[in-house]
C-alpha cells in the first residue's frame, strides 16, 4: 500500500537514524548564519519615511528643504517650566548652561543660539505669556548618528544638573519649582530609541517566562515545556541573521517596531504548530507502542492543517506589501519569513525532537498503549488507572453544538455582533507622540511647550505657492479664514524666486483630529484663491506642509491601505480555504466568522482600552495591524478544527462527525488560544502605546476565536448546514449519493 506523502515526510525527518541528521542541519545552519551574517536587532533604523513621495506633505517637505533651506541643524529643545513663574535666578542658569555649551561643544553640535549674552530683560521677552515656560534650542549636525545624539542627551543632562544645586531634570513636572525637559525632534527620537531597547529585552524574557509557564500548566510536563521553545530558538537563530542579511543588503528596512511583533508572533505561532502535532503524537502514542510509527502517523495527521495554517498566515501577512504607508509595508517580509521558517521547524526540527524523546518528553504523565500499561502494572505489582484521552467538558460541547445548533448560533451572533456595533464609536489618533509614555521626558517637555504657548505655533501648516511671477495677496485671504490665528510670511524661494513660503497657525491643537479635518478645507480655500488670480491648475501651483498635513496624509494613506489589502487578504484566503477543503459554502461561512470575529475584538478592544484604562483615542494604525493577524492566525484554527470534522465525515455521520472534532481538537485549540492570546497581550506590559494597543485587541481576538468562534460558532454552522457544508467537494457528494440509497 502506498503511504501518504506526509507519512513518508514523517519517516524523513524524524526516522532512527534520520532525527539526528535533521537536528544537526538545523544546528550547523544556525551557527553558520549566526557567525556569517548580523543579527536583525544589530540594524534597525527607525529614520525610514512612513509616508509615499507622492503624498502632499512629502513634496511640500521636499520643495521646502530646496528652496527655503534651513542650515540651522537638528534641533534639541530645552523646555524650562517653573510653576511659580520663571525667576532672575532661572534665566540666569539659563545664561550658565548656554555659557558652558560655548566654552565646550557637544559633539556635533551645530548652532548656538546666543542666550548666553543675551540681555535678561530681552531673554524675557521670549517667556510664555503667563510667564511660566521657555523654550531654548541647540541644534546639531543632520548627519549626527543616533549614539552621538544619545551621548550628547546624557552630556546636556549632567551639565543643566551641575548649574544649578537642584535636578530639575528627574523633578515631577507636579512637584513645584524648576523642571527641565529635552524634547524637540532630538529629544523625541532618543527617547524613543531607549524605549524601544529596552522593551526588546523585556519582551523576550516575558514572553519566553509565559509560554513556559502555561506549556508546564497545560501538560504538566517540564521537557514538553521546554522542547517548543528550543523549536522556536532555532528558528530565530535563522530568521534574525537572514533578516540582518536583507537589512544589509538594503532590500528590507529594520524597524523596530516591527522586530518587537515579530517576536511576539513567533512565539505565540511557533508553539501553536508544536501543540498541534504534540497533541496527534500523544494520541497515538496511546495506540502505538512504536514510537516512530506514532510520531509519523501523527505527522500525517498534522502535517497537512500545520502546512496550510503556515501558508495562510504567510501569504495573510505578506499582503502587506501592498501598503503604501511604509510601517505596513516593512513589516510584511519579516513577519511572513518568520511564520514561513517558524513553519519548516515544527515540520522538521520538532519532529526530530520528539523522535528523539519519544514518550519520556511527556514525563511524567506519560503516554502508554493498554498493553503497556498493565505490563507495567504487572512489573510494580499494583493496579494503574488507564486515563481517558478525552475530557468530558469537551464531549458535552460537542453534543451541545450538534443537539442545540440554532441556540448556539443565535446566543454567539449576539454576543459578537454586540461587540461588533462598537467599532463605529472608536476614536482614532495619528499622533505618534501619542503612542509614547506621558511620563516620557521629551512627551513631557511637548506638553509643557502645547499647553503655555499658542497652539498653532506649536507646529505651523506650512504653505508653498508657485505664484507664477504674479503678485498674489495670500497672506491678508488666508488671515481671513476663520480657522486661521495668524499667517507669516517667510520669503521667496532661493532657486525659484516665485515661490513663496507662509507659516500658518491654525486655532486649533496642530495634532488633533479637528486640526486634521482643516486640510482639506485650507486646500479647497488655496484652489479658490488662485483661480480668483487666474492661475489654472491650481492643484500644481500650491504645496501644505507640516506636523498636520503629515497626520492628515498618514490617516489618508491608512484608509487607502485598508481598503485595499482587507479586500486583497480576504480573496487570498478564501482561494486557499477553497483549494483545502473543496468547499464554497465552507469557505464563505469560515471567511464571515473570523471577520466577524475581528469586528468583536475590535470592539472589544475599545471597551477594556477606552472605559478600562483611559484611552482616548487608539491609533489609526490599530484596525488593518489587528485585521491581518485576526483573520490570517484566527484561520489557522479553523483549519485544525474543519480538517478534523471533514476527516471524521468520510467514516462518520454528519453529527458524529461534527461533534467528534470539536472534542479532538477542543483541548489543542484552547490551548494553542490560550498561549497565543498570552503572547499578544505581553504586548500590554511594554511603555508603548500602540504596542499596547495592538497587543490588547489582538489577543482578545484570539479568546473569542479559542472560546467562542472556533468551538461554538463553526462547527454549530456546519451541523446546521449538514451535507451542504461540503459543497460541492466529494464528501457532498458521497453524502448525497448515501442518502439516495436510502
Amino acid at each position: 500500500m502506498k503511504k501518504h506523502p506526509l507519512h513518508l515526510w514523517g519517516t524523513m525527518v524524524g526516522g532512527p537514524k534520520t532525527r539526528w541528521i535533521t537536528l544537526l542541519i538545523w544546528v550547523a545552519l544556525t551557527l553558520v548564519l549566526s557567525f556569517t551574517w548580523p543579527a536583525i536587532n544589530s540594524l534597525e533604523d527607525d529614520s525610514a519615511p512612513d509616508l509615499p513621495n507622492s503624498a502632499m506633505s512629502q513634496q511640500a517637505e521636499k520643495l521646502i528643504k530646496k528652496e527655503f533651506p534651513n542650515d540651522a541643524g537638528n534641533p534639541v529643545l530645552i523646555v524650562w517650566y517653573n510653576n511659580n513663574k520663571l525667576d532672575n535666578q532661572d534665566i540666569t542658569a539659563i545664561q550658565n548652561v548656554f555659557k558652558k555649551l560655548k566654552e565646550r561643544p557637544l559633539a556635533k553640535q551645530a548652532t548656538l543660539p546666543p542666550f548666553d549674552t543675551i540681555p535678561q530683560p530681552a531673554l524675557e521677552q521670549s517667556v510664555s505669556k503667563d510667564g511660566t515656560t521657555i523654550v531654548t534650542p541647540v541644534f546639531f549636525d543632520k548627519n549626527a548618528g543616533i549614539e552621538i545624539l544619545q551621548n550628547n542627551m546624557d552630556e546636556l543632562k549632567e551639565i543643566v544638573n551641575s548649574t544649578m544645586d537642584e535636578n530639575p531634570i528627574n523633578r515631577k513636572v507636579s512637584d513645584s519649582g524648576l523642571h527641565v525637559r529635552l524634547s524637540g525632534p532630538v529629544g523625541i527620537q532618543t527617547d524613543a530609541v531607549s524605549l524601544f531597547s529596552q522593551a526588546d529585552v523585556k519582551l523576550l524574557i516575558a514572553t519566553v517566562l509565559l509560554v513556559l509557564v502555561l506549556l508546564i500548566i497545560l501538560y504538566r510536563s517540564p521537557l514538553m515545556a521546554i522542547l517548543p521553545l528550543i523549536v522556536v530558538g532555532f528558528a530565530y537563530g535563522i530568521i534574525s541573521p537572514t533578516l540582518g542579511f536583507l537589512a544589509d543588503q538594503g532590500w528590507i528596512t529594520a524597524d523596530a517596531q516591527g522586530v518587537s511583533i515579530m517576536t511576539v508572533l513567533l512565539f505565540g505561532a511557533g508553539t501553536d504548530y508544536c501543540l498541534f502535532l504534540i497533541s496527534r503524537y500523544r494520541e497515538f502514542l496511546l495506540h502505538e507502542e512504536n514510537k516512530f510509527r506514532a510520531l509519523h502517523l501523527a505527522v500525517k495527521e498534522s502535517g497537512g492543517a500545520i502546512s496550510m495554517s503556515a501558508l495562510t498566515v504567510v501569504i495573510g501577512l505578506g499582503t502587506l506589501l501592498f501598503a503604501h504607508y511604509g510601517s505596513f509595508h516593512r513589516f510584511a517580509v519579516p513577519f511572513s519569513l518568520a511564520v514561513l521558517i517558524m513553519g519548516i521547524a515544527a515540520l522538521t526540527l520538532f519532529p526530530a525532537l520528539l523522535a528523539i524523546f519519544g514518550r519520556v518528553a511527556f514525563f511524567p504523565f506519560i503516554p502508554r498503549t493498554t498493553d503497556m500499561t498493565e505490563e507495567l502494572a504487572k512489573k510494580k505489582g499494583k493496579s494503574i488507572k488507564i486515563r481517558k484521552s478525552q475530557g468530558l467538558f469537551s464531549k458535552k460541547l460537542g453534543w451541545v453544538v450538534t443537539r442545540r445548533p440554532w441556540t448556539v448560533i443565535i446566543s454567539t451572533l449576539i454576543l459578537l455582533g454586540g461587540l461588533a456595533s462598537i467599532v463605529p464609536r472608536i476614536q482614532y489618533t495619528y499622533d505618534l507622540l501619542e503612542s509614547f509614555p506621558k511620563d516620557m521626558p521629551s512627551r513631557e517637555g511637548f506638553k509643557l511647550i502645547s499647553d503655555h504657548f499658542s497652539p498653532g505655533e506649536l507646529a505651523p501648516v506650512k504653505i508653498v505657492i508657485d505664484t507664477t511671477g504674479k503678485n498674489i495677496s495670500l497672506k491678508e485671504e488666508l488671515e481671513q479664514l476663520p480657522f486661521i490665528t495668524g499667517v507669516t510670511q517667510q520669503r521667496e524661494g532661493k532657486f525659484h524666486h516665485q515661490f513663496q513660503l507662509f507659516e500658518v497657525s491654525l486655532a486649533e491643537n496642530p495634532y488633533s483630529s479637528k486640526a486634521l479635518s482643516r486640510i482639506p478645507e485650507l486646500r479647497s480655500n488655496l484652489k479658490k484663491i488662485l483661480t480668483k488670480e487666474g492661475i489654472e491648475n491650481t492643484e500644481k501651483h500650491f504645496w501644505i506642509g507640516g506636523e498636520t498635513a503629515a497626520l492628515y496624509d498618514t490617516k489618508m494613506t491608512t484608509e487607502r491601505d485598508e481598503s485595499v489589502i482587507i479586500p486583497i487578504m480576504i480573496c487570498i484566503i478564501s482561494l486557499l480555504l477553497l483549494l483545502y477543503l473543496r468547499s464554497i459554502i465552507a469557505m464563505i461561512y469560515l471567511i464571515l466568522t473570523v471577520v466577524l470575529s475581528f469586528f468583536s475584538a475590535l470592539g472589544a478592544g475599545w471597551i477594556i482600552l477606552h472605559m478600562g484604562l483611559g484611552t482616548s483615542a487608539i491609533s489609526g494604525a490599530i484596525p488593518l495591524y489587528a485585521f491581518v493577524f485576526l483573520v490570517a492566525l484566527g484561520e489557522d484554527y479553523n483549519i485544525f478544527m474543519v480538517s478534523e470534522i471533514w476527516k471524521n465525515k468520510r467514516t462518520q455521520p454528519h453529527l458524529d462527525a461534527v461533534s467528534g472534532g470539536v472534542v479532538h481538537t477542543g483541548s489543542v485549540i484552547t490551548s494553542a488560544g490560550l498561549i497565543l492570546a498570552g503572547t499578544f497581550a505581553v504586548l500590554a506590559t511594554l511603555p508603548i502605546q500602540v504596542l499596547v494597543q495592538f497587543g490588547i485587541v489582538t489577543a482578545v481576538g484570539v479568546l473569542l476565536d479559542t472560546f467562542i468562534v472556533r468551538p461554538l460558532l463553526v462547527p454549530a454552522i456546519t451541523t446546521v448546514l449538514g451535507r451542504f457544508a461540503f459543497w460541492p467537494g466529494k464528501l457532498w457528494k458521497k453524502e448525497t449519493l448515501h442518502q439516495m440509497s436510502k
